[in-house]
């Protein structure tokens, strides 16, 4: 965990906040992979906090099922099968989209202005190939857009699902600079949504879940020259 988990992302709000979206992202990203353990103290002096925080950010994510603790040594990610995934990706195409739709219905234009300012993050840091803050304002764009249908335990499935996604190909992808065409496809959403269009709505996220269960997952190392995102 020599990239994203770092002293310097933190900032001053909550530290366990901070250390549980850092660990999230570190999953996501695949930069935590299972079989390696991790304990608190080690996490805390890497972070330059106290253990405390850490612990406590460690403990909520066994609680969801995405940590597991290991006996007098620190703690674990649990293993996400190829099954895993493809039930995770099977799942978040049964709820996101429809959710995805239904919020654009509700959507004020002031929303999409909104997020409009988070799509420009977004393409700013796969621009810097920075994959934390992508992964951040990426989360933060769908969370945002999916809390306009009202629905808030959909919401709160899909997110639970996103967490379980694995990523690992994207710190490839991010060092050959080719996370842009993907970034600009939230801007894609947010016109079609706009103007509108449902049926280029749909296509346009469905497109945009399938890179969670291709180049995005793929975990056998770096993305060749030339390839899409």
């Amino acid at each position: 965990m020599a990239q994203n988990l770092s002293a310097g992302g933190l900032k001053r709000t909550s530290l366990r906040d901070q250390v549980l979206d850092l660990v999230r992202q570190s999953l996501v990203s695949g930069e935590i992979r299972p079989g390696d353990i991790y304990s608190a103290s080690a996490l805390a002096a890497r972070l330059g906090v106290s253990s405390s925080p850490v612990r406590e950010a460690m403990l909520t994510l066994v609680n969801e099922g995405l940590m597991e603790p290991v006996r007098n040594r620190g703690y674990r990610a649990v293993p996400m099968s190829e099954h895993d995934l493809d039930e995770v990706f099977a799942m978040r195409l049964l709820l996101e989209v429809p959710g995805t739709l239904w919020a654009a219905e509700r959507a004020a234009p002031e929303d999409l202005a909104a997020l409009r300012t988070v799509a420009d993050e977004i393409e700013a840091a796969a621009g810097a190939g920075d994959v934390v803050a992508f992964l951040d304002a990426d989360r933060r764009f769908h969370a945002g857009l999916l809390r306009l249908c009202g629905n808030r335990r959909l919401v709160d499935t899909v997110l639970s699902l996103r967490d379980q996604t694995r990523l690992y190909g994207l710190d490839a992808l991010a060092r050959h600079g080719m996370l842009d065409a993907s970034a600009r496809e939230h801007h894609d959403m947010l016109d079609a949504a706009a103007e509108g269009d449902t049926a280029r709505l749909e296509a346009a996220v469905r497109h945009h879940l399938r890179h969670t269960r291709s180049d995005w997952a793929d975990a056998d190392g770096d993305a060749p020259p030339g390839a899409q995102p």
